[in-house]
């Protein structure tokens, strides 16, 4: 079986079993009554939600944690192949996001409706710490090569400045998927194309564990959004969101064409780039709002669009995005 082949079975295999599991998955987390709140001002058509499952990355995350650790168990415990024992740095990044955002849901849930989880200071300093281990070991210990610019043959080296800049995108984008995760099946499908592209870009680059880790996401994802499609029977809220976003971004460190990121992830970059322009308006302006509502994808609503029209649109704006990074990456 050649390794195209390989990625793509575990991404079939991943799905299968998280989507069986599904189901009891929803059942339990009914049970325990682990439903998403709704922010009062966001489109009344929201409040149909109230009560959904949340905390649905677990759904995906524990699938994926447990087909790639026992595909990497013998690299892993031997040490002979540097490749298997380099998948514990997203795995790492993947668990500890989730962990974050499974306290933060948890608190979110059970505290009074009105109030959030975690303080945003905690949390975001929390998400810092983890970003700066990451990107510790990312430097010092794998090593990947540090920026690659499309049409430049020569890698570029970018010294002490590595650290801060993968700092910036793991927790930038953690955050840019959470902001994303709005609408039934937006965040799950954005992702799941973001890391099928990073998949291609890996396989390209003959980093077979990279590859076949991103095709495990993709197939969990997909089978996420089985359950997650409109109308969502259950939310991955922050636990899977900040995950997949900060393991996103590590994938594309990785590579080496993390420059290309913004691209291929378009959607979460302009979701919160509307947050950051709607908060500066609103202050400068005292008061007045650049768009309806942020994040952007809000703003559409508000606009008229329905739910599954702004994620199949905002879908094929990220397909073709990939398929041009893809392109650039090959130049």
């Amino acid at each position: 079986m050649t390794q195209t082949a390989m990625a793509l079975a575990l991404g079939g295999i991943t799905f299968l079993l998280t989507v069986i599991w599904g189901g009891p998955f929803i059942r339990i987390m009914r049970m325990l009554k682990i439903g998403e709140q709704i922010r009062i001002e966001g489109p009344q058509r929201h409040f149909t939600k109230l009560g959904t499952p949340t905390m649905g990355g677990w759904l995906f995350i524990i699938p994926i944690l447990v087909i790639t650790g026992v595909l990497n168990l013998v690299s892993i415990l031997s040490e002979l192949n540097v490749f298997g024992s380099s998948i514990l740095l997203p795995l790492m990044v993947f668990i500890a996001f989730a962990l974050l955002g499974a306290l933060d849901d948890w608190l979110g849930v059970r505290r009074k409706t009105g109030e959030r989880g975690l303080r945003a200071r905690w949390k975001f300093l929390i998400q810092v710490i983890i970003a700066l281990g990451a990107a510790l070991i990312l430097k010092y210990g794998l090593q990947p090569p540090e920026m690659i610019l499309p049409n430049i043959p020569e890698v570029i080296n970018l010294g002490v400045w590595y650290v801060p800049i993968a700092m910036f995108l793991i927790v930038g984008y953690s955050n840019a998927v959470n902001l994303t995760d709005g609408l039934d099946g937006l965040a799950g499908l954005i992702s799941a194309t973001a890391f099928a592209i990073f998949g291609v870009i890996a396989m390209l680059q003959g980093q077979v564990f990279l590859v076949r880790f991103s095709f495990t996401v993709v197939g969990a994802l997909f089978a996420f959004l089985w359950y997650n499609a409109h109308p969502a029977e259950l939310f991955m809220g922050d636990t899977g969101a900040l995950s997949l976003g900060a393991t996103l971004a590590v994938v594309a460190l990785m590579t080496g064409h993390w420059i290309l990121l913004p691209m291929i992830a378009v959607i979460p970059t302009s979701v919160t780039i509307s947050v950051i322009l709607q908060v500066a308006y609103f202050k400068i302006t005292k008061g007045r709002r650049l768009f309806k509502m942020a994040p952007l994808h809000n703003h559409f609503e508000l606009s008229g669009w329905s739910e599954t029209q702004i994620v199949q649109r905002f879908w094929l704006v990220a397909l073709l995005a990939g398929m041009a990074g893809v392109a650039l990456a090959l130049i």
